[in-house]
């Protein structure tokens, strides 16, 4: 699309308009033009009695002349007199462009004229400024903003504009996490890769050493097989694919099973799994994508934990009519406060988080699944030391 498309809508908005004002004005000159010749030719009006005849009218007296003979009434002008008679111009004479009904024509015309130039220009510039921004988006300029020039209007398009910037904004954030998720998943394959070759090279060289490359080679290709299943996950649910079977889970079930899987992984540094508060809500929603994204929360705070710490899983079913929270809380480190909302992108992790295993995915998984069922995911740091991550979910009515 070119700048002819606009300038054509000028020329339409500009055109429609004069053609209606030139229109409107040639009514009303010629209308008042009709209406005074018919005045004109109309006798003047006197009263007449039922029964009685019309009388004659009565002639004009004939003032007193006082003058010289040359001009008195009923005597035609004579010698110079007459001259300059004839010379002067009738008193009634105007020219052609300032007579009915050209007068109100030509001013129609101009006022017309001035009228749709101005409401033209005036719905046809926010459309320039669009078509521009437009251009420059689909060049990969998306930093490009229209609202600023449309500040001072107060109509759709202004409205349109606001659109605009917030679609050009979303698009993007997209785009640069897009970017960003590329980068991380490069970098993360990289490592069980770069193992996985030289496990591969080591097998070939020290076959004697088999047994310890081939454990090797089987622990690399498990983390692979893992990322790439988590990056599926978060693909399916951010195009909005994954699978979803409305179905009842309650809560107490869906906590037990997390806290048990979790209880037997951390058998092996002490850690302890408490669960408390009231489980008795039911939730409607897909089974697998709850307990994974809860699961994720609860390894997450066991992951982070010291040895022989606590983990809390703490429900809360009524926290205002028709929602319900489950509450992870750790002993860890913590996050720092700027990181509290980045923790849920993917393959955020934080400074004092980089020596345990993982890839950045579980909690952004969860922010997602929560999404998905209608709630959210939010985190901040405990007054006494450890990080409380808090899923909200909107409750179903049955019991």
């Amino acid at each position: 699309m070119t700048g002819k498309s606009t300038g054509r809508l000028f020329w339409k908005f500009f055109f429609a308009f004069w053609s209606a004002q030139l229109l409107t004005s040639a009514g009303v000159g010629a209308a008042v033009w009709m209406l005074r010749g018919e005045r004109a030719d109309r006798p003047a009006h006197q009263w007449q009695a039922p029964g009685t005849s019309a009388p004659a009218p009565a002639p004009a007296p004939v003032p007193a002349w006082r003058g010289p003979a040359e001009l008195r009434p009923g005597l035609p002008p004579t010698g110079a007199m007459a001259g300059a008679m004839a010379d002067r111009p009738r008193s009634g004479a105007r020219p052609w462009l300032l007579r009915p009904p050209y007068l109100p024509l030509l001013a129609g015309g101009l006022v017309s004229l001035v009228f749709a130039a101005a409401l033209a220009w005036y719905f046809s510039r926010p459309i320039r400024y669009l078509q521009r921004a437009f251009e420059q988006a689909a060049a990969g300029g998306l930093e490009v903003r229209v609202g600023p020039l449309l500040s001072g209007r107060r109509d759709e398009l202004a409205d349109l504009g606001q659109a605009f910037d917030l679609m050009a904004g979303q698009l993007q954030q997209l785009l640069e996490g897009q970017r960003r998720l590329l980068h991380d998943v490069s970098h993360e394959l990289r490592s069980p890769l770069a193992r996985l070759q030289a496990a591969t090279d080591l097998l070939a060289q020290q076959p004697e050493r088999a047994a310890e490359f081939i454990e090797r080679i089987e622990r690399e290709s498990g983390r692979m097989d893992q990322l790439v299943g988590e990056l599926l996950t978060l693909a399916r649910l951010d195009a909005g694919i994954a699978p979803r079977q409305r179905e009842r889970v309650e809560l107490a079930e869906l906590v037990a099973n997390v806290a048990e899987d979790a209880a037997f992984e951390g058998q092996q540094r002490g850690c302890r799994i408490l669960v408390e508060g009231n489980q008795g809500a039911v939730l409607h929603g897909d089974r697998e994508l709850l307990h994974r994204a809860l699961e994720n929360v609860v390894r997450n705070a066991l992951r982070h934990s010291p040895d022989g710490g606590t983990v809390r899983i703490t429900s809360q079913p009524e926290i205002r009519p028709g929602w319900l929270e489950i509450r992870v809380d750790d002993e860890g480190p913590g996050v720092p406060p700027a990181e509290l909302e980045a923790i849920f992108a993917p393959f955020m992790r934080s400074a004092g988080a980089q020596a345990h295993a993982g890839y950045g995915l579980g909690l952004a998984i969860t922010s997602r699944v929560m999404s998905l069922h209608g709630g959210r995911a939010s985190a901040e740091n405990r007054a006494g030391g450890g990080l409380s991550v808090r899923l909200t979910l909107p409750a179903s009515a049955e019991k």
